[in-house]
């Protein structure tokens, strides 16, 4: 919650958190940071809500959203509590093996909780859409066409992989690929992008927030484990 009047620091100054390519992070007041940029999004919002309604996962507490164009491109600005700890990346290698054990059993029940949210009913026809029911921005599902095409089915999702795959790379294994695809006949809710970086642990490894739920919404049951897994390399 936004500081009591009295308890304010007076002598406390906005300090910069975070600043990368579309999103920077202040901390405006003890324990209260301004999130803000073009990679600030609806869809993280929608995320934040929904996540907060429908689990025990922990994220930032939202206390407000705003949106505005500059330059004919969206902007976004959360105001939210601070998540206190350090990333899960900068403090792994010191954590001990039984330590990691639990961190990462604690990880995957957080992934069992959001697997567990269903779609509204507005957009539960989708196979794969964001939290919002937008079109993914993932960087193997966004679509080469505008406006994008909804993904439906699992077999539309494996397509628009293919298609993005043969644009950029040229095709080297064009006859391939579609092989090496996996399949799935269920969606769940997805974060997207669960990496150490966005995984906040306390001093005994405790996690204290998860952050970053730009990308997340209802994905193919394995898409989780293998950003994951991908993270890692």
């Amino acid at each position: 919650m936004p500081p009591v009047e009295d308890d304010v620091d007076e002598d406390f100054r906005p300090r910069l958190l975070s600043k990368q390519p579309g999103v920077t992070i202040i901390e405006l007041d003890p324990g209260m940071v301004r999130k803000y940029g073009d990679g600030v999004t609806r869809n993280e919002e929608a995320a934040l809500r929904v996540v907060k309604e429908k689990a025990t996962v922990p994220v930032p507490e939202l206390h407000g959203a705003d949106y505005f164009i500059i330059q004919g491109e969206e902007h976004g600005s959360f105001l939210m509590d601070l998540t206190e700890g350090c990333t899960l990346r900068s403090q792994w290698d010191s954590f001990g093996d039984s330590t990691k054990d639990r961190i990462c059993r604690e990880i995957w029940g957080i992934v069992e909780q959001l697997r567990r949210i269903p779609p509204p009913a507005s957009f539960s026809h989708l196979f794969q859409c964001g939290a919002d029911g937008s079109p993914s921005q993932d960087v193997l599902l966004r679509d080469l066409h505008d406006p994008p095409a909804p993904i439906e089915t699992d077999d539309v999702l494996r397509a628009r992989i293919y298609e993005r795959y043969l644009h950029y790379n040229g095709g080297s294994f064009p006859e391939n690929l579609p092989d090496h695809l996996p399949r799935s006949s269920a969606s769940v809710f997805t974060h997207g992008e669960l990496k150490p970086r966005n995984i906040m642990v306390d001093s005994s490894g405790g996690i204290a927030g998860i952050l970053n739920w730009e990308l997340a919404g209802w994905y193919p049951d394995y898409w989780e484990l293998c950003k994951y897994s991908a993270a890692l390399k």
